[in-house]
């Protein structure tokens, strides 16, 4: 799988389009299509990847595993930023509040 194919399955995933993706890591609109033909600048690419949460090794292809590694103090991907949309659809800030609530739940159960 390509970075640029990568790219677009975690944006997708995280309920944004690439164009949104380029906008907010701060690079031109449709930068991030021209991936197919150039492999991007490190910091380019280092900049998608903290808008998607995601290393740049994944986006690279050196790893599967799409999550950066997170601090045990953390909720393991449950924050707020992470937690944009679901079967495409974004979340309310209710049912945001709600999901945050029952992770920490489950990490304090996980801890006893």
């Amino acid at each position: 799988m390509t970075i640029l194919n990568r790219t677009k399955e975690v944006a997708k995933l995280r309920g944004i389009s690439l164009t949104e993706t380029a906008i907010k890591a701060g690079l031109a609109e449709k930068s991030i299509y021209s991936w197919d033909r150039s492999t991007p600048k490190a910091d380019n690419l280092q900049k998608v990847a903290d808008v998607l949460h995601v290393s740049t090794d994944y986006l690279l292809g050196r790893t599967d595993e799409i999550n950066p590694a997170q601090s045990n103090n953390e909720l393991s991907g449950f924050d707020e930023e992470i937690m944009m949309a679901f079967d495409g659809k974004p979340i309310p800030d209710e049912d945001k509040e709600k999901l945050l609530e029952f992770a920490r739940f489950l990490k304090s159960q996980r801890g006893r």
